[in-house]
């Protein structure tokens, strides 16, 4: 039982990576099917939706990402003239307003995610045919009449998802902050760090 909630946590923390990797594998295998059938004088007519559908997925899910990993572009020059005391009570105030700020996005993405899933359900994508094995959400949420393209509210779900990802992760990053595990929300220097190296090299 003591190693269960390890498993969970690294599970946890490894949602994202878990995800971007599917997306981008997905993707590519369609891209290149599709380049495969257009040499031969075919097409995947869904294929170009699809990608879209992923991409964005990509995109979204890899803000929360970016933030465990403190990847986003910031500019820290005034913050770091500051003192440690001032410098943690000023990034504090900024995770703050991230957090809020990601809230907001969370309340906006459900809202509009979710009426697809009730007096929008029937609304369906262009292309994509809808496969065999996710054919009972017609019966839960299309009075029983079968689906002949993915309904929307299957690829807009990432809305919701990745808004709530980013606002765990933003609270994680205030809990790091608050026990001085982080100094600021932004923490890569690369381009520091690259200098630094190459003076020592000489």
């Amino acid at each position: 039982m003591s190693g269960s909630p390890t498993r969970a946590h690294s599970f946890g923390d490894r949602i994202e990576e878990t995800l971007i990797a599917f997306f981008l594998g997905t993707m590519t295998l369609i891209t290149f099917a599709n380049v495969i059938a257009r040499l031969l004088n075919s097409n995947i007519l869904w294929a170009l939706e699809a990608t879209v559908f992923l991409f964005a997925w990509l995109v979204l899910i890899g803000a929360s990402y970016a933030v465990k990993h403190t990847f986003h572009i910031g500019v820290d020059v005034l913050v770091q003239l500051l003192s440690p005391p001032r410098r943690r009570i000023v990034t504090l105030v900024a995770v703050a307003v991230c957090i809020i700020f990601s809230l907001l996005l969370l309340k906006g993405s459900w809202d509009y995610w979710w009426p697809f899933v009730t007096k929008r359900a029937f609304y369906e994508v262009n292309d994509i045919p809808m496969p065999g094995f996710l054919q009972f959400f017609a019966h839960w949420l299309n009075d029983g009449e079968l689906y002949e393209k993915v309904p929307r509210f299957l690829p807009y779900m990432v809305m919701p998802i990745s808004t709530l990802l980013l606002t765990v992760r933003f609270i994680q990053v205030g809990i790091r902050v608050w026990r001085g595990e982080q100094g600021l929300i932004i923490e890569s220097h690369e381009v520091e760090e690259i200098y630094e190296s190459s003076t020592e090299d000489r």
